[in-house]
């Protein structure tokens, strides 16, 4: 299979196109994740109009069946939130015809995305050093468990061993008693968002320089910043002043406040705030109490804060505690199931959940993006793609004919459909 490609670039793409489908039209990425950390950072970019190429084993991404059931038992309701605006083709890396369909991707691409480790990556020619020496243009972000240069780098790394080695699940031990992992995905997510953030400043570097960028993503030291710069505490201090924690967020009555028929979130912060409430709650000489009047103190007493406040919001409704706080300007809203969120009345008003045709799996619910740019987003958002859905349309698009794909097919090189 001798092929010529033709080399797009990128960043000059970027810079005369019409920008229809958002700022990110133009750019082509090869995605090689898999799970949730990187085609969280993947469809992010093309939900921004990257042309987002998803490269599949034969098998597909596991997380086409770990993350629930489907219709189609093809597309688990993660795979789906979590890959749309994308298109697929399914390849066995490890041929040498699959290398070379891999190789002259590589020549159309401006970024590549990976989530596999080191050796693997050397394996299968998606190293840093072997894409430059194909694309010299090329950003290359690889998502890791742990940095480079560390003595767990190179460990299998999933979201819940992040959450116990990282400190999530230490945050947990302290305001509940016991060590729990927060129950949903939150270092993937975390991390995923983080990758496109560098993965926009390389663009720019590139754009810039001229020069290939290289990205590494580890997800255990952004987890451990992202809790420690909430939680060092007196430990930010050398010598340390005391323990780690702030104890306003770890204090176990810091949660949704019982009401008599339901839950409210409250959060009186500034002295203004926590007056008001005080007057709410038919308690208006804590005003003047110095364990609670200014900020300082309420931190010093935050226990007793809270359970002052708890005990008094138990007494009345969510309805009648919503009335009276928002008259007085205390920040609250009544707690939402995750049923509650697909009636709640503000994300209807912004027209958040919309509908989507996905051709095995019928009607899907999508979200909009819940952030708006003026240069746009994608305007015709297509669902999550079946495995190797796009394999003739990108094939095509590198010079392979329709009967090199037939015979691709026959020889398990690419999935059939």
């Amino acid at each position: 299979m001798n092929v010529n490609v033709k080399k797009i670039d990128g960043s000059s793409a970027l810079r005369s196109a019409e920008l229809a489908d958002g700022p990110l039209t133009g750019l082509r990425v090869l995605d090689f994740t898999t799970v949730v950390v990187g085609p969280v950072a993947t469809r992010t970019l093309a939900d921004y109009g990257a042309d987002v190429i998803k490269i599949e084993a034969p098998e597909g991404d596991l997380l086409r069946k770990l993350g629930g059931a489907s219709r189609s038992s093809a597309n688990s309701p993660k795979f789906l939130q979590m890959n749309g605006n994308k298109r697929s083709i399914a390849i066995d890396l490890k041929s040498p015809e699959g290398q070379e369909i891999v190789q002259n991707l590589l020549k159309t691409a401006d970024m590549i995305v990976v989530n596999m480790r080191q050796p693997a990556l050397v394996k299968l020619n998606l190293d840093y050093e072997s894409v430059c020496a194909v694309n010299d243009k090329i950003i290359h972000c690889t998502l890791t468990g742990y940095g480079s240069g560390g003595r767990y780098h190179g460990r299998p790394a999933y979201d819940t061993i992040i959450q116990g080695v990282g400190g999530l699940a230490a945050c947990n031990e302290r305001a509940g008693g016991e060590p729990r992992f927060v129950p949903l995905v939150l270092a993937d997510h975390l991390v995923g968002l983080i990758a496109v953030q560098m993965i926009l400043l390389a663009l720019r570097a590139r754009d810039v320089s001229g020069e290939a960028q290289k990205i590494e993503v580890p997800m255990y030291e952004n987890v451990v910043r992202f809790v420690l710069e909430e939680h060092m505490g007196q430990m930010a201090f050398e010598p340390a002043r005391g323990k780690t924690g702030d104890v306003r967020v770890l204090e176990p009555h810091s949660r949704p406040v019982q009401t008599s028929d339901g839950y409210i979130c409250v959060s009186a912060n500034t002295d203004k705030q926590a007056h008001a409430l005080f007057e709410a709650i038919g308690r208006p000489e804590l005003k003047t109490d110095a364990r609670f009047a200014t900020v300082s103190g309420r931190y010093s007493n935050v226990a007793e804060y809270f359970s002052i406040r708890n005990e008094a919001l138990r007494e009345k409704s969510t309805q009648h505690w919503m009335k009276l706080l928002e008259e007085l300007d205390v920040p609250a809203m009544p707690y939402n199931t995750l049923e509650d969120l697909f009636n709640d009345p503000h994300l209807e008003d912004v027209g958040f959940f919309s509908q989507l045709e996905h051709p095995d799996e019928g009607t899907i619910r999508r979200m909009r993006l819940p952030n708006t740019l003026s240069a746009g987003e994608r305007r015709n958002p297509m669902p999550a793609p079946r495995l190797g859905e796009h394999n003739a349309a990108i094939l095509s698009e590198i010079g392979v004919g329709l009967e090199e794909q037939a015979d691709l097919a026959e020889r398990g090189v690419i999935a059939s459909q």
